[in-house]
């Protein structure tokens, strides 16, 4: 089974059971939206492709050291919506659990930390976490 925007994102989840797959809820798994099902509605698979190429390049250029994409896979929000401890104590969550985003794990040199990087037509989100998320920061959250 692929999806609407033709990955194979539907024959690796091990939540298709309870998603009901892509094409079933016409890019609405989970119950929430799928940035590249809205994108290929939307202009089709070129401009899907256009668009991912256009994230992965505003993040490219956000100046981030160690921070070099060459892809961006589809990602579920449940998977990375982590918890971010703001300054005043306050614990957010600054995704939905029910959305598939773009993003990717990019392991920063001689560190156990990684940048994770998630994206979608509106906003771009990079952090910094241990190993299996621990510790998340914040670096950057900003509007497209």
């Amino acid at each position: 089974m692929t999806s609407l925007c033709g990955s194979d994102c539907c024959g690796k989840c091990p939540r298709l059971a309870e998603c009901g797959g892509c094409q079933k809820t016409e890019g609405r798994p989970f119950g929430g939206r799928c940035v590249a099902a809205e994108w290929v509605k939307t202009g089709g698979l070129a401009y899907f492709e256009q668009e991912k190429s256009r994230l992965i390049a505003e993040c490219n250029a956000l100046g981030i050291q160690g921070l070099a994409l060459a892809d961006l896979n589809l990602l579920n929000g449940f998977y990375v919506n982590l918890e971010y401890t703001l300054p005043n104590g306050t614990a957010v969550k600054l995704l939905e659990d029910d959305k598939v985003y773009l993003g990717n794990q990019i392991e920063q040199a001689d560190s156990q930390r990684c940048y994770g990087i998630v994206g979608d037509e509106s906003h771009i989100l990079v952090c910094e976490y241990g190993c299996g998320g621990a510790d998340p920061e914040i670096l950057l959250y900003k509007k497209r």
